[in-house]
Formats: C-alpha cells, sequence, structure tokens
C-alpha cells in the first residue's frame, strides 16, 4: 500500500549521499542517524562527483548549539545543501533566512510586523472556519485524498490571505511551492525546481509594484511601506521574503497535518487516546511536529576556525544539522522511535532554534491544532484507503498523497462545523 524505503542503511556510511533525494527515497536512515549519534556525531560526508563534502552533526545538544552560534557560523553562504554546496546563495543579506547580524534583526523586526498578535488573532478564526469546513467535506464523502483535498488547501490559503495573493492564484501557488522544493516527478526535479522558483519570484514582483501605488490590509503592503533606517526595502528584499514566507508557510504545517493522520491512521491507540480527550489538542500538535520533521536539514558556513567533539572545523567549511535525527535523539526523548501524543517534554526542533526560529511558528502550531479538532470532532476513526506516495526532496521528508477512508461522528457533521 505505501511508496516507502524498502531497504536498510547500508554498511558503508560513506555509501549515503545526503545530497542526491534518491537516497531518501531509496533507504530507511533510522539505523543511520542512530549510528552516526552514538558513534560520529560530528561526520565528514565525503564529496560526490563535483560536489564537495561537509560536515553532518546528528545530535540534538550539537545542532541546537549551532543553531544558536551567529559568530562561528554565517547562513549568508546558504542555509540549505543544494545552495552551500553550489555557488552559494544569491538571497545572502535580503532574505532573513540566509541575513545574519544587524540587518538580519532589522528584516526580521519588519516580518514581524506582520505577523503581529492583532494580525494573527483574525487569521485565526479563519483558519478555524477552513479546516472544519474542508475536514466535514471530506467526512462527509466518506473518502478523500486528505494531503490533496484538505492539507494542502489549509496552510496555503492562510499564507496567501496574509500576503494578499488572489483566491484565484492561490492554487497556482501551491503548485509553484511543491515544485520549488520537492517533486512527485523525479526526472524533473531540478528543472522544474528553478523554473518554479523564478514563476514565485516574478509573481511577488508584480504584487510589489501594485502594492506601491495601491496598498492593501496584506503582508506585502507592510513590506513595500517599511523602512529600515529611514530607507525602503528595496524590491530585492520584498520579493525574497515573500518568497521565503510563502514557501515557510506552507510546508512545515502541510506535511505535518499528512503525517499527523498517517501516523494517527496506523497507530489505532494513539488516535483512541485522543479521540478520548485524554491528551490535549497541544501535547498531541507537539508530537506530531517531532514525529513528521518535515524540513529535515539545515546549514551554515564556518566563518572561522573552530572545533566540534575535539575535531578542526576550518572556516568555509559546511557543517549541516539534521532536525530529522535531532529530533529522535535517545539522550532527549524517551522512546525516541515511538509516536506518543502525551510525550513530556517535547523540546522538538521543527521549527529550528535561536536567532533564525522559525517566524511562522505559531501560525503553522494554529494551523495543526485547528485540523487536529475537526478530525477529533467529525470521525470516531479513519484508514489509509490506497498507495501512499512520499515526496522527492533532499530537503524536505513527507507525504504527496494518501487516500483515507473515514468513519463519521453520528450526528450530523454539518452541524459540528461551526
Amino acid at each position: 500500500m505505501e511508496n516507502l524505503p524498502i531497504r536498510a542503511m547500508p554498511d558503508d556510511l560513506a555509501r549515503v549521499n545526503l545530497g542526491d533525494p534518491q537516497t531518501f527515497a531509496d533507504y530507511d536512515l533510522s539505523d543511520y542517524w542512530r549510528t552516526l549519534r552514538v558513534t560520529r556525531p560530528l561526520y565528514w560526508h565525503p564529496a560526490v562527483g563535483d560536489s564537495p563534502g561537509f560536515w553532518v552533526l546528528s545530535r540534538y545538544d550539537d545542532i541546537v548549539a549551532l543553531y544558536r552560534d551567529n559568530v562561528t557560523f554565517t547562513s549568508e553562504g546558504g542555509n540549505v545543501l543544494i545552495t552551500l554546496l553550489g555557488e552559494g546563495d544569491s538571497a545572502a543579506g535580503l532574505m532573513v533566512p540566509v541575513t545574519d547580524g544587524q540587518r538580519h534583526k532589522e528584516l526580521r523586526n519588519v516580518l514581524l510586523k506582520a505577523f503581529s498578535p492583532r494580525v494573527l488573532s483574525r487569521i485565526g478564526e479563519q483558519v478555524r472556519r477552513n479546516a472544519r469546513a474542508r475536514l466535514a467535506a471530506a467526512v462527509d464523502r466518506g473518502e478523500c485524498d486528505f494531503a490533496l483535498d484538505v492539507a494542502s488547501k489549509i496552510p496555503m490559503i492562510t499564507i496567501c490571505d496574509l500576503l494578499g495573493v488572489p483566491s484565484q492564484d492561490q492554487e497556482y501557488m501551491l503548485s509553484l511551492t511543491k515544485s520549488a522544493i520537492s517533486s512527485d516527478d523525479r526526472p524533473e526535479y531540478s528543472a522544474a525546481a528553478d523554473a518554479a522558483r523564478n514563476e514565485i519570484l516574478q509573481y511577488f514582483l508584480g504584487m510589489v509594484e501594485e502594492r506601491r501605488v495601491a496598498p492593501r490590509e496584506d503582508v506585502v503592503s507592510v513590506l513595500a511601506s517599511s523602512t529600515i533606517d529611514g530607507e525602503f526595502l528595496s524590491e530585492d528584499e520584498i520579493v525574497l521574503n515573500c518568497y521565503s514566507l510563502i514557501l515557510g508557510g506552507d510546508a512545515t504545517a502541510r506535511l505535518t497535518m499528512i503525517d499527523s493522520v498517517h501516523s494517527f491512521g496506523t497507530d489505532p491507540d494513539q488516535w483512541a487516546a485522543f479521540k478520548r480527550g485524554d491528551v490535549s489538542v497541544k501535547q498531541a500538535t507537539e508530537e506530531v511536529l517531532r514525529w513528521a520533521s518535515p524540513t529535515m536539514h539545515f546549514g551554515r558556513t564556518a566563518v572561522q576556525d573552530t572545533e566540534i567533539h575535539g575535531t578542526p572545523v576550518k572556516a568555509g567549511d559546511v557543517v549541516t544539522v539534521w532536525n530529522v535525527s535531532g529530533n529522535r535523539d535517545e539522550s532527549v526523548f524517551a522512546d525516541p522511535d515511538r509516536f506518543l501524543i502525551d510525550r513530556s517534554p517535547n523540546k522538538h526542533i521543527a521549527f529550528g532554534h535561536g536567532p533564525h526560529y522559525c517566524i511562522g511558528a505559531y501560525l503553522a502550531r494554529l494551523e495543526i491544532s485547528e485540523v487536529l479538532l475537526a478530525l477529533r470532532d467529525f470521525t470516531t476513526g479513519f484508514e489509509i484507503a490506497g498507495p501512499v506516495r512520499r515526496i522527492y526532496s533532499n530537503l524536505l521528508t513527507g507525504i504527496s498523497s494518501l487516500p483515507v477512508r473515514f468513519e463519521p461522528v453520528s450526528a450530523e457533521v454539518e452541524e459540528l462545523v461551526l
């Protein structure tokens, strides 16, 4: 039923190429990460072809320490493998995730204005209505592809509404964001990603030009009218940060929602505990985030010589941190390879840590919580009803297609929507 990795980790660690999306399609890397955490907490990933080697951190504490350190390491050489091992990131110094120092603080503060409590309190009710209406419709039909029919509609609609993308363009934007960072069509992965990124940037460039003439109540207008030290943000800064927001605002919440349904569908005891109300939605939300860990890695470049675990790391070396491993670290999480919705404490790093902690974390938690509540209210249970297809990426992990069959509650679903 499931299109999951079927091969175990090879005996030779060097045969695992973390830069290749095919690795994550072919292998279950649980043993790989466990081996690195125990025996090689700082591991040198060898060069492959034209791609240079890089360091890998797999332990939770080491990952958190690197996230916090914006003095020894920089994001401005790129923050994911495709840019870190390539020619760098052309958005460095312009887009918040790949900007450090004072400019990072200033740009982040501008974005935080657009995600103020006042704005998010208004969005909260909209998220609730959208989540409940889409779940109600799916349960009423009896079956759906949860990934396509429900999860893909909630975060994207929310972030598009915040940015000011009109409803008629939102499906188009969803298709672009999916292609920009993952793919269902493996042979076309790189070409489709490049084309999608360019289309997103061009789309927001058009919006910026419109908003500077006629501002509205949206994030693009906030960015277009904001100043730092008396200077308006450049077009590049606005467009690139819109690009960052729409990708980040969609992927984590969407992939975690999908994984939560898959995990509950394959673990009836955990679903029963949640359905009975034994566990709060807050606890359940944190565990599905830890369990899904949809953004597998980030990375930094050393700006000066340093040491990690007594091993020299030279200036210019790339150091990657793997959230997908840190969130399974045995020294931090008891029984880490079990999905336990009552887990406490649960200091996962699904949103990163430190100065670059995800701006949209509150919004993602809100969206995931509302989906979980709607599931609990509208259905007594559900089962996986067809083949499960996974995305193709070396950055994200998750499911792109999840057929689900629902058992509705006895009451009329329409009565529970609001």
